[in-house]
């Protein structure tokens, strides 16, 4: 895979890892402020609001969905509608037991703790948390041998959210701590291109309602995405026009990423054409796939198969994946015959 295959599919997965100054920037402050995820923004809004009106400390939340879709930016508005403290760390971080106590030992009375990719805690640190999250308290082994002795930690009452793109890898003990478990899901193109048009305002981003449908609806429902895509519109409309963003400087641009009108990169393309040409279109393993467009299986996971089912256009079965009628016309191959009139490209 040479450079340029991978411009488009690069730039998703570095939008998808970043949580930058600019990224931190563009968050709403507030419930009132935040785009989209009606269900759990009404279920949030329950919960805070009764915290603030018994004045207790809030219960413990787990915030699950594909990455940069605003679990980040949603622990940060509880707590400024909480008034408190927001502590954030991320699961590979909290190694052993020390680190979980040295966090929690730290925090004042209603201080929340947001810990993301909470699946990758470690068991032995998991269980310390049990503990903590109910009763509000650890127990720490200090040395080792006949001289071991257990040491309770008294801990102020605090709100741990927890933010995870995998929940089927959490412990059903770890699960059933949080009061709310709740889901976020892609967002459509009109929530998408709202937030767009807000992001453009914040960073003085000149734009029309049309170029900002156009970048929403490559952005693959994430707002993070959406949010890069921004910059480097605005680069390309400085230096290719005269500096506004209008659905054709938008598709220009990203078509120079590589990144066509339905939000599909390189990538995606080479998955779907590799079932349909080498698998017939599937069942086919992941790994395999991985393996066939010579890329992680981790990064299929997380960045590419997420969007390829929401849109419709690949099925996970318990034999594997496999091409749907979507798929099928994206890679321009029959389905019935296997085979493509010479037009393998997928632009």
């Amino acid at each position: 895979m040479n450079e340029n295959d991978a411009k488009g599919s690069e730039f998703l997965e570095q939008a998808l890892e970043s949580q930058g100054a600019i990224d931190a920037a563009l968050r709403p402050p507030s419930f009132d402020d935040f785009t989209g995820q009606r269900k759990t923004l009404d279920r949030l809004r329950i919960m805070v609001g009764a915290a603030v009106g018994r004045q207790e400390s809030l219960k413990h939340i787990l915030l699950c969905g594909p990455p940069g879709l605003g679990k980040t930016t949603l622990a940060h508005i509880i707590g400024n509608e909480l008034k408190r403290d927001v502590r954030v760390t991320s699961g590979p971080v909290i190694d052993k037991p020390g680190d979980l106590a040295g966090l929690l030992t730290n925090l004042q009375e209603g201080d929340i703790l947001f810990i993301d990719e909470i699946h990758r805690i470690p068991k032995t640190v998991e269980e310390y948390l049990y503990s903590a999250m109910e009763d509000y308290r650890i127990d720490i082994m200090i040395d080792q041998g006949p001289n071991a002795r257990s040491v309770r930690l008294d801990i102020p009452r605090f709100t741990l959210i927890g933010a995870t793109t995998r929940v089927g890898l959490l412990t059903s003990p770890m699960r059933s701590r949080f009061t709310l478990q709740t889901r976020l899901d892609y967002y459509n193109r009109d929530d998408l291109t709202k937030i767009v048009k807000r992001s453009c305002e914040l960073i003085d981003c000149p734009i029309n309602q049309e170029g900002a449908e156009e970048i929403a609806s490559r952005a693959r429902g994430t707002p993070r995405i959406a949010n890069n895509l921004i910059h480097f519109a605005r680069d390309y409309a400085q230096q290719r026009a005269d500096g506004q963003i209008d659905r054709k400087i938008a598709a220009d641009a990203l078509e120079l990423l590589e990144i066509d009108h339905r939000g599909l990169d390189e990538m995606d393309k080479r998955i779907l054409l590799l079932m349909a040409q080498n698998y017939k279109g599937g069942p086919v393993g992941l790994g395999t796939i991985a393996v066939g467009v010579g890329e992680e299986e981790h990064t299929l996971e997380e960045v590419h198969e997420p969007f390829l089912i929401q849109e419709g256009y690949i099925q996970r079965t318990a034999q594997g994946r496999v091409l749907t009628a979507s798929g099928w016309e994206v890679t321009g191959i029959d389905a019935t015959t296997g085979k493509d009139p010479s037009q393998l490209s997928l632009l």
